[in-house]
C-alpha cells in the first residue's frame, strides 16, 4: 500500500474518531472504558493525513504549506499529548491538583498549543485551496471546523463538538482524494522513470 493510500486511511480513521468522540461528549454515546481510549488518536491520525495531504501538494503549496504543516502537524501532536493527558492523567488526580496544573504551566501549554494549532490550520487550509490538488469545499469545512477545535476552552461545548463533526467531514473528503490520487501519481512517476529514446 502506497504512503498515499496510507495516509488517506488514517483520514477515515481520524473522521469516524472525530464524530464518536462528538457523540460521546453530546450523550450520544456511552462513557465507557473503550470510548475514552480511542479518544485521543483523533488527532494522531489526523496527523498522518495532514502529512499525506502535503506530500501530495507539497510542489504547489510553496512556502506557506511548508510553514502551514509544520505548525498544523505541531499542533496535532501537542493535542494528542492534551487528549492523553485529559482521559489517562487527570482522571487519576484530585481536583484541586488539576485546578493547579491547569492555572499554572500545563494550562499555558495548552494554551500554546491551542494558538499553534489555529494558525497551522490556517495556513496550511490556505495553501491546499492555492494548490488546487484538493476540494476547495473539503478544505474550508476542514479549516471551519478546526477552528472551534483548536478553541475548545473558549467556545460553548456545542460549538466545539459540531466543530469536531465539520472537520471530520473535511478530513474524510480530502482522504477521498488522497486516496483516488496514488493512480495519478504513480503514472507521473513510471513516466519520469522511462528512458527517453532517441528520435533521429
Amino acid at each position: 500500500m502506497s504512503v498515499h493510500r496510507v495516509a488517506a486511511a488514517a483520514g477515515f480513521v481520524c473522521a469516524v474518531l472525530l464524530v464518536v468522540n462528538s457523540a460521546r461528549r453530546a450523550g450520544l454515546l456511552p462513557e465507557t472504558a473503550l470510548t475514552h481510549a480511542i479518544a485521543p488518536f483523533a488527532a494522531l491520525a489526523g496527523l498522518l493525513a495532514i502529512t499525506g495531504i502535503y506530500l501530495l501538494i507539497r510542489g504547489t503549496a510553496g512556502a506557506l504549506g511548508l510553514v502551514g504543516y509544520v505548525l498544523n502537524s505541531a499542533g496535532l501532536a501537542g493535542a494528542f499529548a492534551i487528549e492523553y493527558t485529559l482521559h489517562f492523567v487527570f482522571p487519576y488526580l484530585g481536583g484541586g491538583t488539576v485546578s493547579g496544573l491547569l492555572a499554572g504551566g500545563t494550562g499555558r501549554a495548552f494554551l500554546v498549543t491551542s494558538i499553534v494549532l489555529l494558525v497551522g490550520v490556517l495556513a496550511f487550509s490556505a495553501a491546499a485551496v492555492r494548490s488546487g490538488a484538493m476540494p476547495v469545499v473539503a478544505v474550508l469545512l476542514y479549516a471551519g471546523g478546526m477552528v472551534p477545535g483548536a478553541l475548545r476552552s473558549v467556545v460553548p461545548l456545542p460549538v466545539y463538538l459540531g466543530g469536531l463533526v465539520i472537520a471530520g467531514i473535511g478530513v474524510a473528503w480530502m482522504a477521498t482524494r488522497l486516496w483516488s490520487a496514488e493512480g495519478v501519481d504513480e503514472e507521473v512517476v513510471v513516466s519520469a522513470r522511462r528512458p527517453v529514446r532517441p528520435t533521429g
